[in-house]
Formats: C-alpha cells, sequence, structure tokens
C-alpha cells in the first residue's frame, strides 16, 4: 500500500509540475491551431505523443508490462463521446489535466470545473444518464480471426474464436514487433512538421520541446509505475481517477493508484507555480462560474461515454494504437474546434 500511494503521488506531482511549467493544456492547443493559428502547444502534444508511443510500446515489448490496457473500440460512443467531451473544455476553459493542475495555481474557477467534472462522469457512470451510455458503447467493433466483427458483450462472451481490441497496426495486419513498422512510419510523418519553424522561448517555464518531451516520459513511467505498484498498467488520465478519488473520500472505498496521481497533480503544480511567483488565488464572477461548470459537466459527461478524457485517450490511450483512443481523440478535436468556432470566432465575425 506504500509503494501504491508514494509512487502514485510522485508520478501525479511530475505530472503537475510538468504541465504547470509547460502552460500545458490541450484544450489551448487544439484551439489555437484554429483560434490564432498558433501551433506551439500542438507540436508539444504531437512530441509528447510520440515519446508515450515509443515508450510505452517499448515496456509491452520488454516485458516490462504484461500488456498494455487496450479499450475496446465502441465507434458510436466514441464519437458521441469525443465530441462531447471536446465542447466542453472549451467552456470549462481546461481539459481534464488543465482543470487538475490549475487547482493547483490557485484558481477557484479550476475547483468550480472539477466538481462539473465529477459530477458529468458520476451520472453517466451510474445515474440518470448510465443507460444512454450503456447503449452507446454496446456497439463494439472487434478483431477477430474471420475479420472485423460488429459484437456486444453479450456476443462477444459466445463468440467461440478469437477476439481482441482493434488497434491501428492489426487493422493493417501488422501484429506482435511488425507494430514498429507503423510506429516508425508515425515518427517519420510527423517530425517534419515539427521542425517546422522555430522554438519560441518562453518568459518562464518549458519550450515546447521540452514540455512535449518530459509529459511523454511522465506518461512512460505513469504505465510502468501503475503496472508494478498499482495493480496495472493504466498511465495517466483523469475521468475514471477522478471519481475514485471522491469515491474514496465520501464513500470510503479503497483509493486506487490512479487516485493518488489525481491528488499529486495539483500539487505538483502548485510546487511549480509558487517557485515562478504565479500561484495566486483567483475567483472570478459568477457568469464565468457558471460556465466553467457546465463546461466541467458536459467534459464529465463526454469522458464516460467515449471511454476517456484528453489524457487518457489523446495520450495514454492513443500510445496503445488502440482504434477507440484514436477516433475519441480526433472527435475531441473536433468538438474543440466547434466550440472555439461557435463562441469566439463567429461573435468577432459579426462585429466586423
Amino acid at each position: 500500500m506504500v509503494s501504491l500511494v508514494v509512487s502514485g503521488l510522485i508520478v501525479g506531482i511530475a505530472a503537475g509540475w510538468v504541465l504547470q511549467r509547460g502552460r500545458y493544456c490541450m484544450n489551448s492547443a487544439f484551439r489555437d491551431v484554429l483560434f490564432i493559428n498558433d501551433y506551439t502547444l500542438f507540436k508539444a502534444y504531437i512530441l509528447a505523443l510520440l515519446v508515450t508511443i515509443v515508450g510505452a510500446n517499448a515496456l509491452e515489448s520488454i516485458g516490462q508490462i504484461e500488456e498494455l490496457r487496450r479499450q475496446a473500440f465502441a465507434p458510436i460512443a466514441n464519437i458521441v463521446g469525443g465530441y462531447i467531451f471536446g465542447l466542453g473544455i472549451v467552456l470549462a476553459g481546461g481539459c481534464g489535466s488543465g482543470v487538475w493542475y490549475r487547482v493547483g495555481e490557485g484558481m477557484f474557477a479550476a475547483w468550480v470545473a472539477v466538481l462539473g467534472f465529477l459530477i458529468g462522469i458520476l451520472t453517466t457512470q451510474s445515474g440518470l444518464l448510465a443507460p444512454v451510455k450503456n447503449f452507446l458503447r454496446s456497439f463494439m467493433l472487434w478483431k477477430t480471426d474471420e475479420g472485423i466483427k460488429l459484437m456486444n458483450w453479450e456476443q462477444l462472451d459466445a463468440y467461440e474464436g478469437f477476439a481482441r481490441q482493434l488497434t491501428l497496426n492489426n487493422l493493417f495486419g501488422l501484429e506482435g514487433n511488425s507494430k514498429w513498422i507503423l510506429i516508425a512510419i508515425l515518427i517519420v510523418v510527423a517530425l517534419p512538421f515539427l521542425f517546422r519553424g522555430g522554438v519560441p522561448k518562453p518568459q518562464k517555464g518549458y519550450s515546447w520541446p521540452v514540455a512535449g518531451l518530459l509529459i511523454g516520459l511522465v506518461i512512460v513511467v505513469a504505465w510502468y509505475a501503475s503496472e508494478k505498484w498499482g495493480g496495472g498498467a493504466r498511465g495517466v488520465s483523469y475521468t475514471g481517477p477522478t471519481a475514485e478519488l471522491f469515491r474514496s473520500f465520501m464513500l470510503g472505498k479503497e483509493p486506487t493508484w490512479s487516485a493518488f496521481l489525481v491528488i499529486g497533480t495539483p500539487i505538483g503544480a502548485a510546487i511549480s507555480a509558487i517557485a515562478l511567483k504565479e500561484f495566486k488565488l483567483k475567483a472570478p464572477g459568477a457568469a464565468e462560474q457558471l460556465r466553467v461548470f457546465v463546461g466541467g459537466l458536459i467534459m464529465g459527461v463526454g469522458a464516460v461515454i467515449g471511454g476517456g478524457c484528453n489524457v487518457g485517450h489523446g495520450l495514454t490511450g492513443f500510445s496503445t494504437l488502440a482504434m477507440a483512443s484514436i477516433i475519441a481523440t480526433i472527435f475531441t478535436i473536433l468538438g474543440n474546434w466547434t466550440m472555439v468556432y461557435f463562441l469566439f470566432i463567429k461573435p468577432m465575425q459579426d462585429m466586423d
């Protein structure tokens, strides 16, 4: 238990430190591409993703992780949930990891967003919206020895053949270590984008290459630490662990490794913010508090339907090459861009 607590907290503190120092929020990374044509944080995301893909799959290949946890591909749920989550992060002013690390910067609005996030998660996991989530997630595509088949859980239990989660590599017939061919192609395709343009020097904190590299390394360490001390490889995520954290406080459930990672994130961010003299208690007006609460609520609903948040799918899940995480991430970006257009771009166009 001591190893579980300590390792979870250490990884969470490291995540919070790097997120705060890198000004890294995937809401901002996606938003800035469309809103101000700025790819700085998006480059950090792509670099973090490449590091995570290589590191996680290397740990699996050398046997340090028995098997990466890959989500079953529920296309309707991944599309709908990812899109809803993308809408919510714009209203909340931060993604799942973003609102948690901003708690450590002293932002009261982040606490309000976390509250909405939690309510949305619980309502969709086991409350009023659970039937909707269960229905949408009942349609799943599986890779079988007979090809790709659409099956629900009951059909999967009755299926006598070999079925496994659909991934980008096995979609192309690249099984086992042959997945490294695909990983190499992804790296070659991404490198020209990363090398294009210079590296702006930030006034404080980390440049995008440092932030991207460190975020990727933290998630790789989280894969290893959660496997060794956390009861199973989970990497970094904030949807399920947020619910696990509050259930442990309110219902006396045994805390998980990932719950301690969530606790550590605002602690690490606070340490970094204090060191940079950026920690400040801030309370916004009522209108903004209502907006971020609604945004957090929408985030929670979307994350549970879609099976994960921006980090749970966009980095940790994507690193497994699971189609569920890839599709959910794509639609998170599209949802983000939709809300950015209607919340920021269209009002500016109407003023002209």
